[in-house]
Order: C-alpha cells, then structure tokens, then sequence
C-alpha cells in the first residue's frame, strides 16, 4: 500500500510528463518552446527537491535501546547463544568493544544494526600509518559487510578519560584515518565515532554551565566536534545516574536519578529550563557543552546506560530493585513515541545501548563492575526486562532493597571463595610491596604470622592495603582473588585492618 509522501511525489511526476507531453505537441514557436521547457525543467528540480525533503522527514530513525555486549567473562554463552539472548531482550542493536569475528559471524543476516569498536592500544599506531588503518578495516569489516549490520565504528573506548597524553592527541587524526579506509574501501554506510564518560565534562551542572575540560576542549573536542558534524555522525556518551548519586546521596534523591520522582524538580536558573530526572540533566550538560564550540544541533547518542544489580558493601544503592527501577523507565522513555527528548532538546529521538548484556565476572573494579548485566551467565534475566518499550507492567515482585542508605560498620577484605591458591602469592607480595608496613603483622615473630598458611597471610594482607590505600583508588579485588566481608576474619592478638564506614 503506498504512503500519503509516495501518492503525492507519484501525483507530481504524472502530472509533470503530460504537460512535457502537451508542451511538445503544441503550436507553439520554437523561442515559446524553449521557455516553457525551462521552466518545465524549474518545476522539475523543484519536485526532486520536495521528494527528498518528503523523503527525510518521512524517515523514522528508532529510539529503542540497543545493548552492550561485553565479553569479560569466563561463564559466558557462545556467541550463537547471545544474539538468541539478544533477540529475546527485543534488542534491534547491539555495540561490541572489538570486531569478534565469531560474534560478527552469529549476527549475520539478522536485523540487529551492529556497532564495531577499534581497541584503544592501536589507535597511536593507527594515526601513524593508512596501511594499518586500511588493514583494520579489511580485516574486520569486510568479511562481515554488509550482510551483518554494522552501521557504526567507535575508534576507542572513553579515550579521553586517559592519563596518556599522546594517545588523547592521536583520537582525532585516527577517526580521520579509519573514515577515510572505509571510503577508500567502499564501505558507506558506517559511521565512525568513539565514546566519552562525563568526566570530559569540566562543569556540568547547572546543565547550561556544561563546557568541556580546558585540556582538550580546543585541542580535541573541536576537531572532533566538526569531524562528527561533517560526517553526520554522533556524539557517543556514556551517561551513569547511579555514579553521580551514589557519589552524593545526601543532597541528590534517589527517586530523581531512578526516573521515579513526582514531586522533585530541578530548575536550570540560566535557562529556566526544568528538569525532572538526572538523566535528562547529564544529557543536556553535552548538549550546552557543544554548544559553546558551536555545534549546537550535533545529535549525541548514549553509548552506555544502566544502573547495577549488585556491588560491594561499600557501594550504596547497587541492588536487583533499583537496577530493575531504572532500566525499566529508561527503556520507557527511550522508546517512546513520539520521541520525548530532553528539556533542551524536545521531541528529539535519543538512541543508546543499555549496559549490559551480562553479568561479567571478569571485570576488574568494585564489585558494581561486574554486575550491570540484564542476564546471568547463564541466559536467565535477573530481572525482567525487555527493550521495546512495549511493556508497561512488569508482573515480576523485586526483592526490597537493603542497601539504599550506606553501609555504617567496618569491612574487611580476605581471600574470595574459589580462589585460585596458585595465584595468591603473586597478590600477596604486591599487597605486601606498596609501603605503609602493609604486612609486618605476618612477618615471623608478628602477631599475625600463625597460622603460617598463605591463604591466611594473604587474606591479612589484602585487608591492610586496602584499609591503606582504598581513598587513594585502592580495591579489594585483586584479580578476583578477594572480596569483602564484614565478619571480622581475625583472632586473639591478630587484629585484621579494616575500613570503616
């Protein structure tokens, strides 16, 4: 059945051949002829440029999420497995962190758009040489395009969050180089960005005050900005709720960050813009950023979303209730139709990937690291959920959460269980290596030296460097090798550091 836009552009093409058709059999002079032709010719370029704008407007990009799928697990699914997980998720895109060939492979002839991503440890050598961007691409790309979907390439991962001078500076000139292999090598339909966390941000609140970090504002967001803008492409942000509330809970209320809040509103005193969610005020603080280097209209696509089901003691508000709370009404505003946007940009389609796919047990970090998945390991949701926005009520009953106000009592950090014993002395000499006296307790003659067993020496010093070290970055992770516990592991005279909440 024909669309309104195509009878009407049909109507105008008829219409225009017969009046070429009677212009050509009249009685007209040569000179009356020719003038009618040319303006013949007027209404036709006319026509061809009210077909495309019919064209444009009538084109419906989607902003149903996507997800993340990360790999940085040893229990996960195959990747045949994954894209059936994903289309149970009612997930139309997917974005990886490589090109895995196997996954590429298994997303072949389905109807999910793909995003692809350049590791960062290449994107130096990558600036340096066409031959290894070229090589990327060909490798990569072109045995899966484009009977698999990939639609977008990201050149690195939060790059800009990086210590590494040199790498920051060669971001640029490498989505330039990689846009320009896959020009060279045919590829059209694929556009190229990379991803930002909000720490590029220098100010971000109010969201009108949003203005990129003076280090790489003129240096590398303008060039980036103007590369993204010339190509048609898209800001990709990582946008995190939970990270800006838990990092301040006092002041920030939780029902706000959980798209839950009916009574709390935020006014942006320079626009009188008002708010009624922290995502939307994260969202616009990019938007008020570009709009300082003078892209105002580039449309920014959220390349990470979510909120954790799970997480240390230490980590407030990491639970199944709130994780289910947020993604579900995330999902909703997302996808609506017509599209909500945010108070900046009304009405405007958001596209994003929800992060993420699984539970990664992998992953190094705080214990919320490895646990932002939608599925277990083992395919099971651990919470329902899906991504079409279609589902208004969830039948599910969510476990009440216990952890919405902070830990108070202390915490220590011992072996984990399952442990691989073989790999704890390699931890224990790197805890015991970084000063403060981390381990003279378990020297022989110290208090904690007996029993004389590495999983206890280990355990002991795990909890000391990191009672040491944690306000300066320090986990109690190790490789996977501890965890926490808030019973306390020690005994008679061996008193086991710990942190205090």
């Amino acid at each position: 059945m024909w669309s309104t836009q195509t009878l009407a552009i049909k109507y105008l093409h008829s219409s225009l051949l017969r009046s070429y058709q009677k212009l050509i059999s009249s009685p007209q002079t040569k000179k009356e002829k020719n003038t009618a032709i040319s303006s013949t010719i007027m209404s036709v370029l006319h026509l061809l440029t009210l077909s495309l704008l019919i064209s444009i407007s009538g084109a419906k990009f989607s902003g149903r999420p996507g997800v993340n799928y990360g790999q940085l697990g040893n229990n996960l699914p195959s990747p045949s497995d994954s894209v059936t997980l994903i289309k149970s998720l009612n997930a139309k895109s997917v974005k990886l962190y490589d090109a895995n060939p196997s996954i590429l492979a298994a997303l072949n002839a389905t109807d999910i758009v793909v995003s692809v991503m350049v590791p960062n440890e290449l994107i130096v050598n990558i600036t340096k040489s066409k031959t290894l961007s070229d090589d990327w691409i060909k490798s990569n790309v072109l045995p899966f395009y484009p009977s698999t979907k990939i639609r977008y390439l990201l050149v690195g991962n939060e790059i800009l969050s990086s210590q590494d001078s040199e790498l920051k500076s060669a971001l640029v000139p490498a989505m330039r180089k990689i846009q320009r292999s896959l020009k060279t090598l045919g590829v059209k339909k694929v556009k190229v960005g990379t991803t930002l966390a909000m720490d590029v941000l220098n100010s971000s609140y109010p969201p009108s005050s949003g203005e990129f970090r003076s280090d790489i504002s003129g240096s590398v967001m303008k060039p980036m900005l103007q590369f993204l803008n010339r190509t048609k492409s898209f800001l990709f942000v990582d946008v995190y709720p939970y990270f800006a509330w838990a990092q301040d809970p006092a002041h920030i209320n939780l029902d706000y960050a959980l798209f839950e809040s009916t009574n709390v509103t935020v006014m942006d005193p320079v626009t009188n813009l008002t708010y009624h969610n922290l995502f939307d005020q994260m969202i616009d603080a990019f938007v008020f950023a570009m709009k300082r280097l003078g892209y105002p209209d580039l449309r920014i696509w959220v390349a990470e979303t979510g909120w954790p089901n799970n997480g240390d003691y230490d980590q407030i508000g990491a639970n199944i209730y709130n994780a289910a709370t947020y993604n579900r009404n995330v999902v909703k505003k997302l996808a609506a139709e017509p599209p909500v946007g945010t108070p900046a940009r009304p009405g405007k389609v958001l596209p994003s990937f929800i992060f993420a796919l699984y539970n990664e047990n992998q992953k190094t970090g705080p214990g919320t690291e490895r646990h932002f998945g939608l599925l277990h390991p083992n395919g099971s949701q651990v919470y329902e959920i899906e991504l079409s926005g279609k589902t208004t009520e969830y039948k599910e009953s969510l476990p009440a959460p216990e952890n919405n106000e902070g830990y108070k009592g202390k915490i220590w950090c011992v072996v984990a269980k399952g442990a691989n014993w073989t790999q704890l002395g390699d931890a224990l000499s790197y805890a015991c290596s970084q000063g403060n006296n981390t381990c003279d307790s378990i020297k022989p003659g110290g208090s904690c030296h007996k029993p004389d067993l590495m999983v206890f020496h280990a355990s002991y010093a795990f909890s000391s460097y990191w009672a040491s070290f944690r306000k300066v970055g320090g986990t109690c992770y190790f490789n996977g090798l501890a965890t926490q516990t808030i019973k306390d592991p020690g005994y008679g005279r061996c008193e086991f550091p710990s942190v205090t909440l």
